[in-house]
């Protein structure tokens, strides 16, 4: 049970994050408030999961970038994301990459003030 508050806790942050930067952003949408929930928990496993093993294949030009190519791949994750829950939608990239950009430096801000 101890290990469960801060998963809730994360999945709350993450909720917040992507309903504000559903407001910031005209192009990412939610049709309900489900969705959004649902969009915040798959957000989060596919950050756990996918992610590590995207930065591990892409690793030589995540060098030669600097790590400026990370936040493209946040920005794949989220629109892998809205591919997989139906109800919330992302425009194009663009809005993918700034939203990514906004949602980690929100919930980073946040979870600062909580934690």
């Amino acid at each position: 049970m101890t290990n469960l508050m801060p998963f809730l806790i994360q999945w709350g942050l993450t909720s917040l994050s992507l309903w504000v930067a559903s407001y910031i952003f005209s192009g990412l949408r939610f049709a309900d408030g489900n969705s959004l929930i649902i969009a915040a928990l798959v957000l989060g496993f596919a950050n756990a999961i996918v992610k590590p093993l995207l930065i591990l294949f892409t690793l030589p030009l995540t060098v030669l970038t600097m790590g400026i190519f990370l936040l493209v791949i946040n920005a794949l994750v989220l629109m892998l994301v809205a591919a997989l829950v139906s109800g919330f939608t992302i425009s194009s990239f663009w809005t993918a990459f700034f939203a990514s950009l906004f949602i980690s430096i929100f919930s980073l801000f946040v979870g600062g003030l909580v934690f």
